[in-house]
């Protein structure tokens, strides 16, 4: 008897269907051998945190009842980079691997799966830095362009430059954008 796995198949919107991918993965469960125990099959975006059916796979995984999760892709399975390494690492507790069609598998038991793991790590540790730093930076933008308004009675784009260390066309682009936003609003028209 082959590994006992679980198919997880997602789709984005209510137009398409898990048809396919279940057709696809229960086609590749047959050829490895695999033990088909149960299909999980939603409708929702990635991005969604209420995926309840992937909250069901974990049941079989936690009863040590499976031996994989096979996936049509490994974004089918995780939201992003962070939360596709926390569900591995909720899998590898159970010694559950994660099987995407590509042949991309991914369990933490093995010098293999750790590896990828790690660059998993770094890539999820690249996204939040780059999620903190365009955060930091429309934080600043936001205190410059009211910094920036506030001095508009001086008159001199220049002068507001040299106070606020911009330069005189960024002071100008944010003058301009926000009489822009101001007019849009006066006649009615969409933002």
């Amino acid at each position: 008897m082959g590994h006992r796995v679980v198919l997880y198949c997602r789709v984005s919107t209510a137009d398409q269907s898990c048809e396919r991918p279940e057709r696809d993965l229960l086609t590749l469960a047959m050829r490895a051998g695999y033990e088909v125990v149960g299909i999980y099959k939603e409708t929702g975006s990635g991005a969604r945190l209420d995926r309840a059916e992937r909250k069901k796979v974990m049941a079989p995984a936690q009863a040590r009842q499976i031996d994989a999760v096979l996936v049509t892709a490994l974004s089918r399975w995780g939201r992003s980079t962070m939360d596709l390494l926390h569900m591995l690492r909720e899998l590898e507790a159970r010694r559950v691997s994660l099987i995407a069609m590509s042949g991309m598998a991914l369990d933490l038991g093995t010098a293999t799966g750790r590896m990828l793991a790690t660059v998993l790590a770094g890539i999820a540790e690249f996204e939040r830095d780059l999620l903190r730093e365009r955060v930091r930076s429309g934080l600043v933008a936001a205190r410059a362009r009211g910094k920036v308004l506030a001095l508009v009675a001086m008159g001199s784009y220049g002068l507001i430059g040299r106070e606020l260390g911009l330069s005189k066309n960024t002071v100008a682009g944010i003058v301009k954008r926000d009489r822009e936003a101001k007019a849009r609003v006066v006649t009615g028209m969409p933002a």
